[in-house]
C-alpha cells in the first residue's frame, strides 16, 4: 500500500444555495478518507463555475487565476511538512506573511488598491495598479524617503523616452502624490519630505487637445441617416443622449434607473463621485429635451419598480468587475460606430463618448451660458463657483439653455 497522499482542489460547494443563486467556492482537502472545506471569499452560480477553465470574461478570469494559485500554495504547503495532518496544515494556509516595513511604498500602495476594490471602485483601482507597475518597471523597491524631486524627474523621463504621454506620467504621479500624502498622515514620513511642491517637483498637465464639435459637425450627426434599430442607429442615439444630458458619462447613463427622472427632469449623482466625495455630493439636475425623451422612449425597457434600470444594459446583483466590463463593452461600440460616422461625414478629429461631454460644455460657452451653470451641469464638484451655484439655476433657465443644444440655425 502506498503512502497516503492529500489531494487539493477548488470546488462548488453545492450544499447550501445563496440568496443570489451562486454557492460558495471552497478550498476541497481530501485525505485518508476525511474531507475538510475552506473557504476562499468567491460565490458563483453553477453556469458560471462550468465556465471557470475557458471563459475570457476578466471578473472570471480572475477568480480562475487566484484558485490556481491556491491550489499551488497547498500542494506547497503539504510537501514541506514532514507528516500532513489538517490542523498542521490549517496553520500553514491562514499563516499571515510578516507585513513589509511601512515606508515601503508599493505595499501601501497595493493595500490601497485592495480598499478601492473592496468599495467597488473597480475603475480607480486599476488606474492605481498601472501606476504600481509602471514604478515597479523603473524602481523594484521604493521607500517614501526615496521619492525625491530628483527621483520624480529622473522617472517623468522615463516614461518620456518609452513613449508614455505627459497625460499618463501625470495620472501615475498623482496617484503617488495621494499615496505619499496618505503616509504623511498615518505618520510614516516626515511632512518636510514631501517633493510634490511648486518649488520642488509639479506634476506634468496633460496636453490640452480640443475635442469639442462645432455646431454644424452636431448638426450633421444628428441628420445623418442610420438603419431603424441598427448598432449604429443605437451608437448615434446613445451619443446624442450624452450631448443633450450635460455631457453625461456611460457609466452614469447605464445606472440610470426609473427613481431618477421626474417629467422632465433626470437627477443623477455621477458615479465618480459617489463614493470618493461623499460630503460633497450634488445631484445634477437635467432637463430633458424632446429628443431626449424620444432616445429614452426608444431604447429604455418597460418601469417594473422605480429602482428598474431605465436602458437595458446593466442587471441587477452584478459585481462591479462584470459592470466596468459591461460599461467597457457598450463603450466600445458606441465609439466604433461613431468613429465610423465621423469619418463618413468627413469630420478631421475623431468622435468618441468624450467627444459628446466636451462638446455639450463648449457648445453651451460659445452661446453664452455662465460659466458657474456649465461647471453645474457637468458635476464639477472641484470649482469653488459650482459649491457657491448649488440650486441656483430654476427649471425655467435650465430648460432655457437645453434647447439651445439643438439650436442648428
Amino acid at each position: 500500500m502506498g503512502i497516503l497522499k492529500p489531494t487539493f482542489q477548488v470546488v462548488l460547494d453545492d450544499r447550501r444555495k445563496k440568496s443570489d443563486g451562486s454557492y460558495p467556492l471552497k478550498l476541497r482537502v481530501t485525505y485518508d478518507r476525511k474531507r475538510k472545506y475552506y473557504n476562499t471569499g468567491f460565490n458563483l452560480t453553477q453556469e458560471e463555475f462550468s465556465k471557470l477553465p475557458s471563459s475570457k470574461l476578466l471578473h472570471l478570469k480572475d477568480i480562475k487565476g487566484q484558485v490556481k494559485v491556491l491550489e499551488s500554495k497547498s500542494e506547497k504547503i503539504y510537501r514541506e511538512m514532514d507528516d500532513f495532518t489538517f490542523m498542521e496544515f490549517e496553520k500553514l494556509l491562514f499563516h499571515k506573511v510578516e507585513e513589509v516595513k511601512p515606508t515601503d511604498v508599493y505595499s501601501i500602495l497595493n493595500e490601497y488598491i485592495i480598499k478601492l476594490k473592496g468599495e467597488d471602485r473597480i475603475s480607480t483601482a486599476q488606474s492605481y495598479e498601472c501606476a504600481l507597475n509602471s514604478l515597479k518597471k523603473f524602481k523594484t523597491r521604493l521607500v517614501f524617503e526615496e521619492i525625491t524631486p530628483e527621483f520624480l524627474n529622473k522617472y517623468e523621463k522615463f516614461m518620456l523616452a518609452n513613449n508614455r504621454s505627459s497625460t499618463t506620467v501625470g495620472i501615475y504621479l498623482r496617484s503617488l502624490r495621494t499615496i505619499f500624502n496618505q503616509a504623511i498622515e498615518a505618520g510614516l514620513v516626515k511632512e518636510e519630505l514631501y517633493p510634490f511642491k511648486k518649488s520642488k517637483f509639479q506634476i506634468p498637465a496633460g496636453q490640452n487637445i480640443k475635442k469639442a464639435l462645432t455646431i454644424l459637425e452636431i448638426e450633421k450627426i444628428f441628420k445623418y441617416p442610420t438603419v431603424l434599430k441598427s448598432s449604429e442607429d443605437k451608437a448615434k442615439d446613445f451619443w446624442i443622449f450624452s450631448y443633450l444630458c450635460n455631457g453625461l458619462n456611460l457609466k452614469d447613463i447605464c445606472q440610470l434607473r426609473y427613481k431618477d427622472l421626474d417629467g422632465d427632469t433626470l437627477t443623477v449623482i455621477r458615479a465618480k463621485t459617489r463614493l470618493s466625495t461623499k460630503s460633497r455630493q450634488k445631484p445634477i439636475r437635467i432637463y430633458l429635451t424632446d429628443d431626449a425623451k424620444l432616445i429614452i422612449t426608444k431604447w429604455s425597457q418597460p418601469e417594473i419598480q422605480p429602482s428598474t434600470h431605465i436602458f437595458p444594459i446593466l442587471a441587477d446583483g452584478i459585481s462591479a468587475l462584470r459592470e466596468r466590463e459591461l460599461v467597457q463593452y457598450f463603450n466600445a461600440l458606441i465609439n466604433k460606430y461613431m468613429k465610423r460616422i465621423g469619418k463618413t461625414l468627413g469630420f478631421l478629429k475623431p468622435v468618441t463618448t468624450y467627444t459628446a461631454r466636451h462638446s455639450f460644455s463648449t457648445v453651451l460657452k460659445r452661446s453664452g451660458a455662465p460659466l458657474e451653470y456649465i461647471s453645474e451641469s457637468l458635476g464639477h464638484s472641484s470649482f469653488q463657483t459650482t459649491e457657491n451655484y448649488l440650486d441656483s439655476f430654476e427649471n425655467e433657465s435650465r430648460k432655457q439653455y437645453s434647447n439651445l443644444l439643438t439650436k442648428f440655425d
